[in-house]
């Protein structure tokens, strides 16, 4: 029968089937959903990597870094860390068919509590991330006039002496108008909520809900759109920064080596951050996503694939901005160095608006720019919360697996809520504070345990087996070796050697003591989860602690926590916490379970 649990027929070599427990789930056969088509899924993992990071943070951190110098460590990143998490993640999620949550049921029970914290990073992005696009949408609003508004002194925004260059006038004006920062004295007085951000805020929710609702049907078409327009644009704002005046200025400055910054440290931490939070493994997205994969998808090509096509957004994107500061520094007769000293979002709401007010069509062009930071932006938030969601309904199925829609509503008035003080004259604030502890050090500290988990917990051969038993063939020498060592490491050396602490001065705001220990708590609060889960897991698995000759195990939880040597009718007194240990890093479902169940799901048509 398709779907059983069971497996008559010979199993995966090199697993032992005695006294395997079936353990009922709702499997793909049955109820789950799948992609309508296999672009819908690489669209969407395209869509989810390739985000606002890609233009803003890459250009900058490779000419901080050494211009075309800094490729090096960022290709050797990306083939030694990030690719190989990044196909990690999507075998996982393609084999065991499961959200982040109870996927380590299937591979080490203990680390559960890394799918809780998972869940509770995303809920942080989503707090910040969604009002940055809700500030494009803003900006985009205005950019519906012939005129754009922030070219002119003569706007109601404006303070009485703002007649200074254009450089300092664009710069200031932007803010005030778009956040109103100046109104706000810090983080002690952020002060009230901008109803056109709320609105435009509100807006962003609404096509998310409608995108999310029913499930990868529906979003797997949204991102025909949302992933695919951004590089129309892109390749039209590369086609008329490319015949600005002084546009070589700014690729020259963008990838001139300077091969002495390949013997700074902060240059390699930099590039193996850049990659992983490029890439996006950790966040159980592609966990999610693959999830809904068939069972004999290949998952290593779309790996390679989407890899490619996020690393080469992110080269060509500086293309794009820096023939653009190029032409800025024509115009001012200065260095491009002076015109690129904005970093982060400042580069996409203030440098770049400036320069795209200074064009010939500049209506056309800002109205254009926008519309592709709102949708990639829309991409990573679909990702992000169907990881949430995924997770959730995997966890839970029998509360809120027929009640998608109810929940994905809760979710987005949730994260809708949560993101209100990132609205205020003083979000800017907020946000940057979210951005750098809500996930930052924590998504590498779980990435670093998900690697460890799966490699040395449930097994680089039982891994291997898996893949092989999707693809018909055994990942080889190199990819089995940055499994176990390379890319944990890869990992631990980033956070070990992370030289680039936050900066308490930004903007000339000065973020206060009380803050930044905020920050960490924040940043604590969903680490957090993994050592709680396991002392939960240690404490509650049957068998009491104080007996210290040992303690006696119910048949259910003997045979499913020790192999075939130790039968549903041993009692045998064994050491009470190493007894304990076991069942809480044996999985609960075995591997010949899980591989005749995919088997028989991959011959229904």
């Amino acid at each position: 029968m398709a779907g059983s649990l069971t497996h008559h027929s010979s199993p995966n070599p090199g697993y032992s089937t005695n006294n395997a427990v079936p353990v009922p789930v709702i499997t793909q056969t049955e109820s789950r959903d799948k992609w309508s088509k296999k672009m819908d899924f690489l669209l969407s993992v395209i869509g989810f990597a390739v985000d606002l990071g890609n233009v803003w943070r890459f250009p900058y951190i490779c000419y901080q870094n050494g211009g075309g110098a800094f490729l090096i460590p960022y290709i050797l990143m990306a083939i030694f860390g990030g690719v190989p998490l990044f196909y990690m993640e999507l075998a996982l999620g393609q084999f065991h068919r499961t959200g982040a949550i109870s996927i380590w049921k299937h591979i080490c029970p203990i680390f559960k509590g890394i799918g809780y914290a998972i869940c509770i990073i995303a809920l942080y992005v989503s707090f910040y991330y969604n009002t940055i696009i809700a500030w494009a949408l803003f900006y985009f609003y205005s950019s519906f006039s012939s005129i754009l508004p922030w070219t002119n002194c003569d706007n109601v925004w404006n303070t009485p002496d703002l007649h200074v260059s254009v450089s300092s006038k664009n710069h200031i004006g932007t803010r005030r108008n778009v956040l109103e920062i100046h109104k706000s004295s810090g983080l002690r007085d952020v002060g009230g909520v901008r109803w056109q951000l709320m609105l435009c805020l509100f807006l962003i929710f609404t096509i998310v809900y409608f995108s999310l609702w029913k499930g990868v049907k529906t979003s797997g078409k949204v991102v025909w759109v949302t992933a695919t327009l951004p590089y129309i644009v892109l390749f039209i704002l590369l086609i008329r920064g490319a015949t600005l005046p002084g546009a070589w200025r700014g690729v020259v400055f963008y990838l001139k080596p300077q091969w002495g910054k390949l013997l700074e440290t902060s240059v390699w931490v930099d590039a193996a951050a850049q990659i992983f939070f490029s890439l996006g493994p950790g966040f159980g997205v592609l966990l999610a996503l693959s999830s809904y994969n068939s069972f004999t998808n290949n998952c290593y090509r779309d790996a390679i694939v989407t890899s490619l096509v996020n690393c080469l957004t992110s080269f060509v994107s500086g293309f794009v901005i820096f023939t653009v500061l190029g032409y800025m520094a024509e115009m001012r007769q200065v260095e491009v160095e002076d015109v690129a000293r904005d970093k982060g979002p400042s580069l996409l709401f203030i440098t770049y608006p400036e320069a795209i007010a200074n064009m010939m069509g500049s209506t056309f062009f800002a109205i254009i720019f926008f519309v592709m930071m709102i949708t990639l932006g829309l991409d990573s938030t679909f990702g992000g919360l169907e990881a949430i969601i995924t997770a959730v309904l995997d966890e839970y199925p029998d509360q809120f697996y027929h009640r998608r829609e109810l929940f994905v509503l809760c979710l987005v008035v949730v994260c809708f809520l949560g993101s209100l003080s990132t609205l205020t004259n003083g979000g800017a604030y907020v946000v940057k504070l979210l951005e750098e502890f809500g996930v930052g050090s924590s998504i590498i500290a779980v990435g670093f345990l998900e690697a460890i988990a799966v490699s040395w917990f449930y097994g680089i051969h039982r891994f291997s087996n898996d893949v092989q038993a999707m693809l018909g063939k055994a990942p080889g020498l190199f990819w089995k070796v940055c499994w176990v060592a390379i890319s944990p490491a890869f990992l631990a050396v980033r956070d070990t050697l992370n030289t680039q602490r936050f900066s308490r001065n930004v903007s000339g705001y000065a973020y206060p003591d009380w803050s930044i220990i905020v920050g960490y708590i924040v940043g604590l609060s969903s680490f957090i989860w993994v050592p709680i889960y396991m002392v939960y897991k240690l404490v509650w698995t049957p068998g009491s602690l104080k007996q210290v000759g040992g303690c006696v195990q119910s048949p259910e939880t003997v045979s499913d926590a020790f192999s075939s040597n130790l039968t549903s009718a041993s009692f045998a007194r064994v050491p009470c916490f190493p007894q304990r240990l076991a069942v809480c890093l044996r999985p609960e479902r075995t591997i010949p379970d899980i591989h005749a169940e995919n088997l028989n799901m991959a011959t229904v048509p």
